[in-house]
């Protein structure tokens, strides 16, 4: 099958790593005999990129300069590519990205897929506030992903509370399809060892990590303050936080009111072959959420990969999180700091449980949360869109 691949955000840029999701799968569908074409949108306005090779795909930038001259430039680029495609595949609702798509796949009369993984219209109030302009880009948001499922021939989402909302815009059932975040079972694997990382950073006694983006919508806070409840009654835990972001400085402000600056490393950007590295290194690895609309949308990266490699696990109830640990993990209350640090502190007291949970972790990351699954989905979802046929649904 000849898929071609839109995605709004730059694949090639560390500043926006959310873009893993369309480049695992990319590199999976090609492992599965597929030609892609994963066309992309540069960072750099100035920067001219050209058309290469990621994992057997072809990767094709273009740019996301706000010019009428270059959306329509973008658009006719998209109709001469979706030409030779078998279907279109484009991934978030962005205007610059989805709208191009929609009209390559009405033009050419070639099936249209949208994989919707984020609800992007509460992110960006989260990230950006409600000002006036926060506001009318809010506001184009929502009439995007409002309208784009159903204009859609068929529709992958990444948790049942995406699902329930596309059929409640009247999608037909049959053309969802689930397809949450998943691991690189091989680079993410129990057996990659951490020490270097201990050694790095001088750590003796256990390690409690958080992985993520350090901006709106991740709520570190609550895992530093879990982590201030747990220092309180263990002295001799170091936590750490992997990932960078705006918030960077506001969240190191609040290790050093509390008092626990010297026991909080924040590592800033790691690049992401590494983050297995870090993950060994951990005793305990957390997920930290409230209960938003955000969280109750998404299926979170960092829990499939802790699950991938095995380590124990305490991520606060919400949205797809317990769904994806099924009875592997430690669950806390949404929003609740206390409730976080009690999962910790029970983990740190117990080696066995750590190590049984670990063993489960991975098994279930085996078993479903990976992304040879996920791409195995939108391979029947495709398929469906094509011909009206499952070609094979997990």
């Amino acid at each position: 099958m000849r898929i071609l691949m839109v995605h709004p955000h730059d694949i090639c840029s560390s500043a926006e790593p959310w873009t893993r999701r369309v480049k695992c799968l990319a590199g999976e569908l090609v492992k599965a005999g597929c030609q892609v074409k994963l066309v992309y949108f540069s960072l750099s306005l100035a920067e001219r990129r050209k058309a290469h090779l990621l994992d057997g795909c072809e990767a094709i930038p273009l740019s996301r300069s706000p010019s009428l001259a270059v959306f329509l430039n973008n658009i006719l680029k998209l109709i001469s590519l979706g030409k030779q495609a078998d279907i279109i595949h484009f991934q978030k609702c962005h205007h610059y990205a989805s709208i191009p798509a929609i009209i390559s796949a009405f033009i050419n009369k070639k099936p249209l897929h949208y994989d919707w993984d984020d609800w992007e219209e509460m992110i960006w109030y989260e990230s950006c506030g409600r000002n006036l302009h926060s506001r009318f880009v809010g506001f184009l948001f929502k009439a995007l992903e409002r309208l784009l499922p159903v204009l859609s021939d068929t529709l992958s989402v990444s948790s049942e509370y995406l699902r329930k909302r596309a059929l409640s815009f009247g999608v037909k059932e049959n053309n969802v399809f689930l397809a949450p975040v998943g691991a690189a079972l091989d680079q993410f694997n129990p057996i990659v060892d951490g020490g270097r990382v201990k050694e790095t950073h001088s750590i003796t006694g256990p390690l409690v990590l958080y992985v993520g983006q350090l901006h709106g919508a991740q709520y570190i806070d609550l895992f530093i303050d879990a982590a201030n409840i747990v220092l309180h009654k263990n002295s001799g835990i170091t936590f750490m936080i992997v990932g960078e972001g705006f918030m960077e400085g506001n969240l190191k402000n609040l290790a050093l009111r509390l008092g626990i600056s010297d026991k909080v490393i924040f590592t800033g950007a790691v690049a992401h072959n590494e983050i297995p590295c870090y993950i060994a290194a951990a005793d305990v690895c957390v997920a930290a959420f409230r209960d938003t609309k955000v969280t109750r949308s998404k299926s979170p990266l960092k829990i499939a990969e802790y699950m991938s490699c095995g380590r124990a696990i305490v991520a606060s109830n919400v949205g797809e999180v317990r769904r994806m640990l099924g009875g592997v993990g430690i669950l806390a209350e949404p929003d609740n700091a206390t409730s976080l640090a009690e999962g910790i502190l029970r983990l740190l007291d117990s080696k066995e449980l750590r190590a049984q949970l670990g063993k489960f972790a991975r098994a279930r990351a085996e078993e479903k949360y990976n992304w040879p699954r996920t791409a195995a989905n939108l391979l029947s979802a495709y398929q469906y869109a094509a011909n009206g046929t499952v070609r094979h649904s997990k």
